[in-house]
């Protein structure tokens, strides 16, 4: 088996490297499928000049505009366009037509400029550095903010310059020293480390294969996201795997017997659990957000390698390791040995004695933490995505200071060349609109480029995009389409939107299934996802809190309730799925009572070492300097932890033991079993236990 292993890792080690030239974070490849900005982005990109880049240059002066300044701002756009040819100029005018190369502001505090660069010189990452180099001569005093859209988009690309090697360093650090404090052995944590790291460049190298292969998009979000996902979930196999096989070699004197009774014990549990996240990640694909619907097999192809290199290379090692590899605690082989109740088994003990107080105390720490989804939980707008605000950002706001016609970032209007001018004088008449500027005749099409009066990405600009959009398309024969970066926020948003609509209930209904099969019952799997989704609502409530009033975030991220409830419901149910089956597993033999305090006092530690692994993997990505980043992070962390610690450790045991047997329904388990003859009736599971 580690020869295979080696094998593959000599493959596919090479294709791991390549996932990044394969990485996209263009609007066309991640926007709404049939959006209508995607229509207007894939029109761009087949005209001339419609991937050109766009940047806004405004220059400020506190006490207004002196003569040497405005020679040097001419100055700047003579030497821009030279060094940049051929370059587009859009700056003010009347609006029948491009106005002059620069713009005064009416309060005489300050010029602009905006210039469209063509693709062939680079991206927005790789131009916006010499653009704001190229202007730094100027005289002093005289502020300059080179923003716009393609500023934004360099700025953005900055954050994620070199992203997924951070994520894995951070990930390979946190996942090392909880795994050193979780064994306190100065070998043993070594293993699960690297077995977990040949699963990650395998799943990197799957998913190159899948988007050369399927065109699955994937973008630097998703490939951060892969990373966490598999050491985060394979590391939970590790710990399970090692706890289980720590337990065979105190009953069974050859490491290899000891392994398959690990594994026959382990396995279906851990195969439950990379199912259950396997299929909640694939209801992703029938989401119409290409980068969420990209997700989907991304992260299932993550968790599937996991899992085989979790089964099949991790305990090949850990046999031919042997028992030394748990120096210098090494479990001896004692058949006498029984497991002390420990810690968890007196939680146990006392959640038996008050099961009432025990649930009610929990539903009221799950249910003040979900009062906090009555604060801010609005959309968080582009310009907020950072933690530190860019110099894109802090200019749109000195765009709006001073010109204030052109608070918003232009729309895109492409129409039918006969009917530009019918178009355009309607657009001008929409409220909301500043300017409206013609543009060229190309392919087919003519564009028309739109202002809005409003901030981007607020409720107000979004709404000029609706007003505009109806007028547009009430001219008949004009097949007008409206896009531009605002456009294609206000699409995606509206489409999440319809997402997790689709996308929630069918990852329940999926879910839902997976715990039936595993548990074969009814009212146990109804009651493990009941408890799931009051733990979302907590989580999402009581970061919403964090959010709003410690950290002070001006909004959710569009993406984040998707994507925290997916990885909430489908990994925070893997600690119940690693619970109920073991305590599945004791019910036969102790009862549904007895069971649970068994299945509580063996797996309460590796859990709970398992989630605080998950929990530190996750949070890696609050360490990054995006706030979206940072909202999922936490707020999966957050929710893993109190799943594992509260929702798992206490609410499940003490439903289970207020329902007893009914719990698994309608198995086997579920029925009274019949006393030995001479004896009275079983009157609970715990008689039947004692009796037992």
């Amino acid at each position: 088996m580690i020869g295979l292993w080696v094998a593959l890792a000599a493959v596919m080690v090479p294709l791991s490297g390549k996932l990044t030239s394969v990485t996209t974070d263009r609007a066309v490849d991640t926007l709404p499928a049939g959006a209508e900005s995607t229509k207007v982005a894939v029109l761009e990109d087949s005209l001339p000049g419609g991937e050109d880049n766009t940047f806004v240059f405004v220059y400020h002066r506190a006490g207004g505009m002196t003569d040497a300044d405005r020679a040097t701002v001419e100055r700047h756009h003579n030497t821009l366009a030279k060094s940049y040819p051929p370059v587009t100029t859009v700056a003010g005018g009347d609006g029948e037509g491009e106005g002059p190369p620069t713009m005064p502001s009416t309060d005489g505090k300050a010029m602009m400029f905006t210039l469209d660069v063509s693709t062939t010189y680079g991206g927005p990452e790789t131009i916006v550095g010499p653009l704001r180099e190229a202007t730094k001569d100027r005289p002093a005093g005289l502020e300059l903010e080179v923003t716009g859209p393609a500023a934004v988009d360099g700025d953005m690309d900055a954050v994620f310059d070199g992203i997924d090697l951070q994520v894995f360093l951070t990930t390979v650090v946190v996942v090392t020293l909880l795994l050193i404090l979780t064994y306190r052995s100065p070998v043993l944590w070594f293993i699960p480390l690297v077995v977990v790291g040949a699963a990650a460049l395998t799943a990197m190298a799957t998913v190159y294969l899948l988007v050369k292969n399927f065109g699955i998009v994937v973008n630097d979000q998703n490939s951060a996201l892969l990373t966490i996902l598999v050491f985060g979930v394979g590391t939970d196999y590790a710990l399970l795997l090692i706890a289980r096989y720590r337990e065979a070699l105190h009953h069974h004197e050859n490491v290899r017997v000891a392994m398959v009774h690990a594994l026959r014990g382990a396995a279906p549990a851990i195969v439950a659990s990379a199912a259950t996240v396997v299929a909640g990640l694939l209801c992703l694909l029938v989401a119409d957000l290409n980068s969420t619907s990209g997700l989907g097999p991304i992260g299932a192809a993550g968790i599937l390698c996991a899992l085989v290199a979790m089964l099949t290379l991790f305990p090949a090692v850990l046999v031919v390791l042997g028992r030394r590899i748990f120096w210098p605690a090494i479990p001896r082989f004692d058949m006498t040995v029984e497991q002390k109740p420990g810690l968890w088994g007196r939680l146990g003990t006392a959640i038996s004695r008050r099961r009432w107080v025990a649930t009610l105390g929990s539903l009221g720490v799950l249910g003040v933490l979900a009062i906090g989804l009555a604060g801010n939980t609005g959309a968080l707008r582009e310009q907020d995505q950072f933690l530190s605000p860019p110099e894109s950002v802090s200019g749109f706001t000195v765009l709006r200071q001073h010109f204030p016609e052109l608070g918003g970032q232009p729309m895109t209007i492409f129409t039918r060349p006969a009917y530009q001018e019918r178009v355009l004088d309607i657009v001008k008449g929409t409220r909301g609109v500043a300017m409206a500027i013609p543009g060229q005749t190309s392919g087919g099409w003519a564009d028309i480029s739109v202002f809005p009066t409003d901030a981007p990405d607020t409720v107000a600009e979004y709404d000029t995009i609706k007003r505009v959009r109806a007028a547009v398309h009430a001219v008949s024969g004009a097949e007008a389409i409206v896009g531009g970066p605002s456009a294609e926020n206000l699409d995606t948003e509206v489409t999440t939107s319809r997402d997790e609509k689709l996308v929630i209930p069918l990852v329940l209904a999926v879910v839902l299934i997976v715990l039936g099969l595993l548990l074969r019952a009814i009212v146990a799997p109804l009651v493990l996802m009941a408890t799931v989704v009051v733990s979302f609502a907590a989580a999402f409530g009581g970061s919403v809190f964090v959010f709003d009033t410690i950290l002070g975030f001006k909004g959710i991220d569009y993406s984040v309730p998707l994507l925290a409830f997916l990885f909430l419901v489908a990994l925070g149910v893997d600690y119940n799925i690693f619970l109920a089956s073991r305590a599945r597993e004791e019910s036969v033999r102790l009862g549904t009572s007895g069971g649970m305090l068994k299945a509580l006092s063996a797996t309460g530690g590796v859990i709970t070492s398992a989630g605080l692994v998950l929990a530190a993997t996750f949070a890696v990505l609050a360490t990054l300097p995006l706030v979206m980043l940072i909202e999922v992070g936490f707020l999966v962390a957050f929710g893993v932890l109190l799943d594992a610690l509260l929702v798992r450790s206490v609410l499940v045991p003490a439903l289970t033991l207020l329902i007893g047997r009914r719990m698994w329904w309608p198995s086997r388990l579920s029925r009274p079993v019949e006393p030995p003859e001479g004896q009275r009736p079983l009157v609970d599971d715990e008689e039947f236990a004692l009796q037992r």
